[in-house]
């Protein structure tokens, strides 16, 4: 099991490249960056973990700088989008954007991706909050053409182009693994229609209890003609619970992410350390 950390790059938080290269030191697997590209005003959007919107989400970097950044640093870790709001995202623009930072890092980019929460968002870049998962679907099918096809064209209801050309194509053969996020059972049922991985969270309320959730998503991927082993599951907003993890491991569980705080380092690294004391317990 692969342990990675998730953090909303701000100006007031550690860098990329110096967290990059800590999370390497300590045998971290990989790095996680969100995304929001602003938060409207209105706030009727309920903020999915309850109470007041933390500020992080106003401020947060975009993440395909952050992470090339991080990428730039380090050799080995594996730089994540988690999670790219991909129907907020022009489809054309976003491949080349995959593609690029999977070239910088040689190799190094897995795509975690979801449709969001927060309507207003969406609505600013066109998108209606009733569509979203259609829009994600189409633009990740584009995108996919994009990445594994020499002149690729895409003939949808919400992304259509004629046949063209554009590189780089993606180190990754056929094309990064694309990591979709979402509450059980419909999030995980996109996961399994067009991703490479399912993502839950381990705190949001709406989840309840994501270990009781595997063998029911393991069971809809058999169902659906997937080979459960083709589809890992990432866990993010892991507690820092040892017995949590021994059981997530004993689950089967490819790989959990714990979140860290928006500050400097002398905040983070602490974090990061007591983290690595859990990877190292052994199993009982």
């Amino acid at each position: 099991m692969d342990f990675g950390a998730a953090i909303f790059f701000t100006d007031y938080s550690i860098g990329p490249a110096e967290l990059g290269r800590a999370l390497e030191q300590r045998g971290f697997e990989s790095l996680w960056a969100p995304e929001h590209s602003h938060i409207p005003l209105s706030r009727r959007s309920p903020f999915p973990q309850g109470g007041e919107l933390p500020k992080k989400y106003y401020d947060v970097m975009d993440p395909f700088v952050t992470l090339s950044a991080a990428a730039a640093a380090t050799t080995r870790l594996r730089v994540a989008t988690g999670i790219c709001l991909v129907v907020q995202r022009d489809p054309l623009q976003t491949a080349k954007q995959v593609a690029s930072l999977d070239q910088v890092s040689v190799g190094r980019f897995p795509f975690g991706i979801g449709a969001g929460w927060n309507a207003e968002e969406m609505d600013d870049h066109g998108t209606a909050f009733e569509s979203r998962f259609a829009v994600m679907r189409e633009r990740v099918e584009a995108m996919k053409a994009i990445w594994t096809q020499s002149k690729p064209a895409y003939d949808g209801r919400h992304v259509k182009f004629p046949p063209m050309m554009t590189w780089p194509k993606p180190v990754q053969k056929p094309h990064p693994p694309v990591i979709v996020g979402g509450a059980f059972p419909h999030g995980a049922r996109r996961a399994i229609a067009y991703g490479d991985g399912w993502v839950p969270h381990a705190r949001r309320p709406a989840y309840g209890d994501v270990l009781g959730l595997l063998p029911e998503f393991r069971k809809l991927a058999v169902e659906a003609g997937r080979d459960p082993a083709t589809l890992p599951i990432t866990i993010f907003g892991v507690p820092e619970d040892a017995e949590l993890i021994k059981r997530y491991r004993d689950a089967g569980v490819a790989r959990l992410v714990f979140n860290l705080p928006p500050a400097k380092a002398d905040a983070v690294l602490p974090v990061l350390d007591r983290v690595v004391a859990l990877m190292r317990q052994r199993p009982s």
